[in-house]
């Protein structure tokens, strides 16, 4: 099946310069800098169609050819910003040709994660006093190495190792990750907050290039210490955003890159007594299990401070379909939301309810639709889905379908095979089921699988509490189609809908927004008083009698009518017998505290 993604776009170096011609500046008042700094425009990066015979096609076709050649890639870890040597790394295959390695994970010891850490402290008193808008300029001139100088080979590693066609890798590694870059360098102009005292412990997942340079921007705009842990299996396309973010200025220290075995990481990490914050995407039961180490600790007193925990896991998203929906639109946007990249996506389409007077029309296009899916390499430029990242994810969702094959309770609408002689595919699946409360409707999968369930019309209310208790304990994000609203799961974009859910999708910390910022920020208040303290007993001193400084007279008159407003408090003063005498009569600051004293009830602050 064909998409045509977008129409009608100018070439690059075209849309380059509309785009950059088309900015307002926005000028701000710089902190801890002497003059005022512009932001470009808050936008979102243009999205290349990779027609054929367009500029991008040819670079891209040309960029997989360059890396396919050098197979395997050497990927390493970077303490300091220098690439570390080390004696064990685990291989990384092709997903789509598992006989071929595509790259190496690096195995860090203990030890050196123990170093990675102390590095990232002693750079911590410099990079917090950096100016923020310096800060922010790395962020943004990252934005413009990604669409630029390295858009290709981001995408092209991306499609490589994680399995994504070109569309995927196009939002993704380069216009994602660019947006990224940009939104948390705009989003954070305003804030006057400090670092944590220790350092952040990112953890970044398989699915989205993007994802590993937002989880770490966020807190790096905001003065932190980041040790960052990439998956397995991204973790060249994520050295190369970390390469990239050096290039701008980054201090070589202020991010630490580390690979290695998760669980000695973790608990070396989890230990250290510095451990301020956790930034972390990834499967939902990994983060309860860190939330309860660091839990178990700070019971301990293991760290300095109470440990701020980000974290976003998974979804099992639905599309409720109403009787009143365009039934081919929605469709489209199900067997988008359920497919693109093989349902590995937090917000891929997992559920989907029916009403039962258009379940056949539905299920019938989506099911010739689904047909006419093509399956193939991610260098095949037209396939639409490519293979699932490893094995062990091939067999998690193989063993799902296995079962569901089994069960007389479910109807195989589409799909229910899978292959994995050359790489890991499976075929996209679609179940119905008897029951609005069978397992597929819970489990989270994290592949290409489907699960129907048709609603009787008239219980489109009981329908609502039905799906809103579904989905696994899930809440991360979910469409309506009816006849005036209609998106499907996966929409989420930088700056229109950010992406984070609650319930056991995560601590809803919304992506790219100021919200995920805040998380990473510690605010700090500063009182001042202008006047000197001139007496103990209590709040009622002369430093806080107003309209009269200290070596100043004033007249009862002006006194009382400067007073007027102020309050019950200064009635009572006015009230005094002292205030009773000529209004011309000129008193002292003195004379007005002395009366102070005499009364009863706190002088107001």
């Amino acid at each position: 099946m064909a998409f045509k993604l977008s129409t009608s776009q100018p070439s690059p170096s075209m849309r380059s310069l509309v785009s950059r011609a088309s900015r307002t500046p926005v000028i701000r008042a710089r902190g801890l800098a002497t003059v005022p700094f512009r932001l470009p425009a808050a936008k979102n990066e243009p999205n290349l169609d990779y027609t054929k015979g367009s500029p991008e096609r040819a670079q891209i076709e040309k960029a997989l050819k360059k890396l396919r050649s050098n197979l395997p890639l050497e990927s390493s870890a970077f303490i300091n910003g220098k690439a570390q040597s080390v004696s064990k790394a685990l291989q990384q295959p092709l997903p789509a040709g598992h006989a071929t390695t595509f790259t190496n994970y690096p195995l860090l010891t203990p030890t050196e994660i123990n170093a990675a850490i102390g590095s990232a402290l002693e750079a911590k008193e410099e990079w917090q006093n950096t100016p923020f808008v310096d800060r922010a300029a790395i962020f943004l001139q990252t934005a413009e190495l990604v669409m630029g100088k390295y858009r290709y080979e981001l995408i092209a590693a991306t499609m490589l190792r994680q399995g994504k066609n070109v569309w995927q890798g196009e939002i993704d590694a380069a216009a994602e990750l660019a947006d990224f870059s940009r939104t948390d360098g705009m989003w954070t102009y305003t804030c006057r907050l400090s670092a944590f005292g220790g350092f952040v412990y990112a953890v970044s997942p398989f699915n989205f290039t993007a994802i590993g340079g937002n989880l770490i921007s966020g807190p790096v705009l905001m003065g932190n210490d980041v040790l960052w842990k990439p998956s397995p299996s991204n973790v060249y396309a994520s050295a190369l955003v970390y390469k990239i973010l050096l290039e701008p200025g980054l201090p070589p220290n202020v991010v630490q890159f580390v690979t290695g075995e998760a669980q000695e990481i973790t608990q070396t990490v989890l230990s250290h007594r510095e451990f301020s914050g956790l930034n972390f995407i990834g499967l939902s039961d990994v983060f309860r299990s860190l939330y309860a180490q660091v839990g178990e600790n700070i019971g301990k007193k293991v760290y300095r401070d109470y440990p701020r925990l980000a974290g976003e896991t998974s979804g099992k998203n639905f599309h409720l379909v109403h009787p009143t929906a365009d039934i081919d639109s929605a469709v489209y946007h199900t067997l988008r939301g359920a497919f693109e990249y093989q349902g590995q996506k937090c917000s891929a389409t997992s559920r989907l309810y029916l009403p039962e007077s258009r379940a056949e029309e539905f299920l019938t296009k989506l099911k010739t639709q689904i047909n006419e899916i093509p399956i193939g390499f991610p260098e095949d430029l037209v396939a639409f889905m490519g293979p699932v990242i490893h094995q062990a994810s091939f067999e998690k969702v193989k063993s799902v379908i296995d079962a569901s094959n089994k069960d007389s309770s479910l109807e195989l609408i589409a799909g229910g095979t899978y292959d994995d002689s050359t790489g890991y595919f499976v075929h996209p699946t679609v179940y119905k089921a008897k029951n609005i409360d069978h397992n597929l409707f819970e489990q989270e999968i994290f592949g290409p699988v489907l699960a129907v369930y048709v609603y009787p019309d008239a219980e489109w209310s009981s329908t609502l509490k039905k799906v809103d208790q579904g989905g696994g304990g899930f809440a991360l994000t979910g469409s309506v189609f009816a006849a005036d609203r209609h998106c499907k799961t996966t929409a989420a974009l930088i700056g229109q809908q950010s992406l984070g859910g609650s319930r056991a999708s995560g601590t809803n910390n919304k992506a790219g927004s100021v919200t995920a910022l805040l998380r990473f920020a510690s605010p700090r208040t500063i009182k001042e008083e202008f006047f000197p303290l001139e007496g103990f007993r209590g709040s009622r001193t002369s430093s806080q009698i107003p309209m009269i400084s200290d070596n100043t007279n004033i007249s009862i008159s002006v006194f009382k009518k400067a007073t007027q407003t102020l309050g019950h408090f200064y009635a009572s003063i006015r009230d005094h017998p002292m205030f009773q005498k000529t209004p011309t009569k000129i008193i002292s600051r003195q004379d007005i505290v002395d009366v102070v004293w005499q009364l009863d009830g706190p002088f107001p602050g």
